[in-house]
């Protein structure tokens, strides 16, 4: 009598004669956060750089002075254009130098002045918006004001003018970063907050490991937008601060050659070869950066 409990056994099909009795085949699909992928790390790290020897190499000092006459019935110069590109290179770098500082400043104390204004506490949270929102509702033009009359004022406090600006920039954009930083912070899903709470995460890595990560893609593009504002506020400095930027150099050009077309025309022009490749920059790094919410 056959045994009623025994049954055939399928035939082997050749993916399980391919791997060992008592064992299962899954694929697990492994997913690289931005900040670990070379792609985006390396060109992360070149930008750092160079923003960094922006910072730390100075201009060449030396009053913007034109050597060429020209002839002042003439409208328009091509020579003399051309001529005044060096110096306007010179006044260029100081103002992107101070637009790289100021925005430093404000990419980072942005990020601590969200979480201020995020705070449970009271006493914290309010005098954080509180200054946020004094600051951005001055224009930043009577903050440089006040800066260099505070500054003329204290006899302790001796700052030069490219200090200042670059402090005053940085104060200024920080309080609008830290309101798209606040903007980040709140996109990320209420599930990734709960399982920090229910992993028991210690604030630290929390907030380093899984909310900054997943808040930075969604401020980038605001923060990009920033930095193209802040290059173009800065000029505002060269009349207030009589730092050497570019507009400090269109002013003596004109002023020494009664020829405003050729500098002002020129600075507009140097104006474009920064912004449009730094507006570029922050779009493929945009693209780059996908953090996966699995």
């Amino acid at each position: 009598m056959a045994d009623d409990n025994h049954r055939p056994e399928a035939p082997p099909t050749a993916s399980d004669d391919a791997r060992p009795a008592g064992t299962f085949e899954f694929e697990i699909e492994q997913s690289h956060k931005w900040y670990r992928r070379p792609e985006v790390l390396v060109p992360v790290i070149l930008v750092v750089l160079g923003l960094s020897l922006l910072a730390v190499v100075e201009a060449p000092s030396g009053r913007f002075r034109s050597q060429f006459t020209p002839g002042r019935d003439v409208s328009f110069g091509w020579d003399y254009f051309f001529h005044l590109v060096p110096q306007m290179l010179r006044g260029l770098y100081t103002t992107a130098r101070a637009t790289v500082l100021g925005f430093l400043i404000a990419a980072s104390l942005g990020l601590v002045m969200a979480l201020l204004r995020r705070s449970e506490r009271p006493y914290v949270s309010l005098p954080a918006a509180f200054v946020i929102e004094f600051i951005r509702s001055t224009p930043i033009l009577v903050q440089m004001f006040f800066a260099q009359v505070l500054v003329r004022a204290t006899p302790w406090l001796t700052l030069n003018p490219i200090v200042i600006l670059f402090i005053v920039v940085g104060i200024h954009y920080a309080t609008y970063a830290s309101e798209a930083y606040r903007a980040g912070i709140n996109s990320v899903p209420k599930g990734q907050w709960e399982a920090s709470i229910a992993l028991n995460l210690d604030p630290a890595t929390k907030w380093t490991r899984i909310i900054i990560p997943q808040a930075v893609p969604n401020v980038l593009p605001t923060l990009g937008n920033y930095l193209v504002a802040a290059f173009k506020d800065v000029p505002i400095g060269d009349a207030v601060l009589s730092t050497a930027g570019v507009l400090f150099f269109a002013n003596t050009i004109r002023a020494d050659d009664f020829r405003p077309v050729e500098p002002y025309l020129l600075i507009g022009v140097g104006f474009l070869l920064v912004s449009l490749p730094a507006a570029w920059l922050v779009r493929r790094l945009e693209e780059s950066i996908e953090y996966e919410r699995d």
